[in-house]
């Protein structure tokens, strides 16, 4: 890379923490790196700490939003690393620790998403691990990598839209082909399935140490969702759309251990507090909790919704399925966000019959 060269990641904060784990320990590399503004307000303190270990530099020193500037490690040796909710850090760690002198040692305190460790598995010189009551992963630097073909499956987070239009639709059924299942991502349709939901996975296949099958989905009567903390690190995604999922179900939802939603593309919490209050549903929000009181599917079609300009994709596709059921008349701002995970969102709702108007 040129000395001094722009990267400008987005909205996608997935995309700045595994670039810069690659970046970190690749040699003379000077970057100065950004985002919209919506990423601009993610603290990256833990990823910064976490490269600096490696011997990576980064300025403004004590700065740790975007913009900044990375200056690489020329001679990077491997770390110590306990891992938490975030496979987001430690697949940062995994990368840079590849191009890294000597071993880099993870312990999983708390299990999170596999992605990376399974596409490496087939480079058995680089990665081990060792799965028992904490799981242990070794990267061994500078190791060959062998090649594997990549066939990537649908998105379960983005699956999940539509499958929460059809379970609340009356006399609907929906099949969304070759889907993504990885156990580490399957929280939303297992704690849906739960309450009652009529969910089934068929035609699955492993390739690549990755589960994928096709979801079909039919409308039914759920009950409220009792959502314990064990359930967020495999459903982190989905929360604003199962906090909508629950305001149009009769009875209390209660969704613990969801605090760190607070530091996603927006406060997805506060958010959707107030995007189900347009529509005159009562929520109660303590730090790592919060309660919705579902009053079962609504005619909201005498209420006007509006969504600010948050930067945040699942808010407005949650507002927009919300809408949808509702009839509330919506104005969803900063709508393009949703390109950055879904750029076929509009064209499947059109698909299924749903109206909307792009305002310029």
């Amino acid at each position: 890379a040129k000395k001094n060269i722009k990267l400008n990641f987005g909205n996608s904060g997935t995309l700045a923490r595994l670039l810069i784990g690659i970046l970190s320990t690749t040699p003379n590399i000077e970057a100065r790196i950004s985002g919209d503004n919506s990423l601009k307000k993610r603290s990256m303190k833990k990823l910064i700490e976490l490269m600096t270990k490696f011997g990576v530099s980064f300025f403004p020193k004590n700065k740790f939003n975007f913009p900044l500037k990375i200056i690489s490690s020329n001679l990077p040796i491997g770390i110590s690393y306990i891992s938490k909710k975030s496979a987001q850090l430690k697949s940062a760690v995994i990368f840079a620790a590849l191009n890294s002198y000597g071993d880099t040692n993870i312990v999983e305190q708390e299990k999170s998403r596999d992605h990376t460790e399974n596409m490496l598995l087939k480079s058995t010189q680089s990665i081990k691990i060792k799965n028992g009551r904490k799981r242990m992963i070794r990267i061994i630097g500078k190791k060959y990598l062998g090649q594997i073909d990549v066939s990537v499956p649908g998105d379960p987070s983005s699956a999940a839209f539509f499958i929460a239009l059809t379970l609340l639709n009356q006399n609907s059924s929906v099949k969304i082909k070759n889907v993504g299942l990885n156990p580490t991502r399957t929280g939303f349709y297992q704690l849906l399935k739960k309450q009652g939901a009529k969910i089934k996975f068929n035609n699955l296949k492993k390739i690549n140490n990755e589960i994928r099958a096709d979801i079909h989905a039919e409308s039914c009567v759920l009950k409220p969702i009792k959502a314990s903390r064990d359930y967020y690190v495999n459903a982190t995604d989905e929360y604003p759309i199962l906090f909508v999922v629950a305001a149009l179900i009769k009875g209390t939802s209660i969704f613990r251990g969801i605090g760190d939603l607070a530091n996603k593309e927006s406060n997805r919490i506060k958010e959707m507090q107030k995007v189900l209050k347009q529509i005159g549903v009562k929520t109660i929000a303590t730090k790592n909790e919060l309660k919705i009181f579902g009053k079962g599917i609504i005619d909201a079609s005498n209420k006007k919704v509006t969504v600010p300009n948050l930067g945040d994709h699942r808010i407005c596709m949650s507002s927009f399925i919300l809408a949808i059921l509702t009839g509330a008349k919506t104005k969803i701002n900063n709508f393009e966000t949703v390109y950055t995970s879904s750029p076929s969102f509009l064209k499947i709702i059109k698909s299924l019959g749903g109206k909307f108007e792009i305002q310029e």
